[in-house]
């Protein structure tokens, strides 16, 4: 988060969002396919954020149990009121690095790059139910020589961003195998930009200062990647302890 806003305002643009990142029902269903997961599966959404991905899962495996897990009260606050008369679901705060309880799933969209996959996947081996996977989409450049405006971008986000070949190798290194991987679709990026570009456009008019940061911010991260989006993305990976 840049330093020239607070939380107070990132939640200005973000709290009526139900996407934080690039994502889709199909990708869950995607990787859920891959798996054989048993009928009353015990998943964990990691990071889950407003909970975009949850009604997914649930249709993937409708009997599942879904613990859904973020730091970040409003979040869980979030997921708590929308699925509050569905016992199917519980919303816990919690840090992603410490994962309780055992899993069938693991699901993590998009939030891995804050401890790094090889950390992530050792840190949540010990999560892991018995045949237990874990799905998550990780940034990752899809060219060797990309633009200045697209690595001065992710130099400021995620500097330590490698590609679809560095992020296999780091799997690989935490103890795992690759089930599957496949890229995010641009419909999946546009499930986040579209909406949050019609949020940046209400907010315009009166902003404060900080509110203005962060909607020229997430601007420029909309257009960044309309600009170069054959440059980088989303790998999503299903993977499971080897």
């Amino acid at each position: 988060m840049s330093s020239s806003y607070t939380m107070d305002d990132f939640f200005v643009l973000h709290r009526d969002l139900l996407r934080e990142g690039p994502g889709s029902a199909q990708d869950v269903a995607w990787a859920t396919s891959l798996l054989d997961l048993p009928a009353r599966a015990q998943i964990s959404d990691v990071a889950c954020g407003a909970g975009a991905d949850i009604a997914a899962l649930l249709d993937a495996v409708p009997e599942a149990r879904i613990t859904a897990l973020d730091k970040v009260p409003h979040f869980v606050q979030a997921v708590r009121n929308d699925w509050a008369e569905d016992d199917r679901v519980t919303a816990l705060k919690a840090d992603m690095k410490v994962v309780a309880n055992q899993y069938d799933l693991i699901w993590c969209a998009g939030a891995v790059y804050f401890m790094g996959v090889e950390a992530a996947l050792k840190a949540w081996r010990k999560a892991l139910l018995p045949n237990g996977a874990i799905a998550f989409s990780e940034a990752c450049w899809f060219t060797d020589c990309p633009s200045p405006r697209a690595q001065s971008h992710w130099a400021q986000s995620y500097p330590d961003m490698t590609d679809e070949a560095g992020v296999s190798a780091q799997i690989k290194a935490a103890g795992y195998k690759i089930i599957g991987q496949r890229r995010l679709d641009d419909a999946a990026w546009e499930a986040y930009f579209t909406p949050l570009d019609a949020r940046i456009a209400m907010l315009r008019s009166g902003a404060s200062e900080g509110v203005a940061a962060v909607l020229d911010e997430a601007a420029q991260e909309a257009a960044c990647w309309r600009a170069h989006k054959a440059e980088y993305g989303y790998l999503l990976n299903v993977v499971v302890p080897a």
